[in-house]
């Protein structure tokens, strides 16, 4: 079993940033990919970030060039870099893990506040 929890949320004004963190534990050995999401209050969860077995990186345009995926070493930790705030992102946040067993794992969530 792989367990995750986000740290990292908080309250930011618009134009700062904020930077999460997706703490792994158990099996990392079977994660293949590493991403974020996010959903707002009344809306469907999106992914704002993705990052592929080969590093290779994938960001929705609403996000693009302002948010960062990286990961550690160990493929243990990863992270959402977020700068340039805007009121639109405020959102809770999950990091997910696919297995090799194309299984989906989430975190608890962390809430991101972005005041006007």
């Amino acid at each position: 079993q792989v367990q995750l929890v986000e740290s990292g949320g908080g309250v930011v004004q618009s134009g700062g940033s904020l930077r999460l963190t997706c703490a792994a534990s158990g099996r990392t050995a079977s994660i293949y990919g590493m991403a974020w999401y996010r959903q707002a209050s009344g809306e469907q969860r999106e992914m704002v970030a993705q990052i592929a077995p080969n590093s290779d990186t994938y960001y929705p345009d609403s996000v693009k060039g302002r948010f960062t995926i990286s990961r550690n070493k160990a493929r243990d930790r990863w992270y959402l870099q977020m700068n340039s705030l805007k009121p639109d992102d405020t959102a809770v946040y999950y990091c997910n893990a696919r297995t090799q067993s194309a299984r989906d794992i989430w975190g608890q969530g962390t809430q991101v506040t972005v005041s006007s």
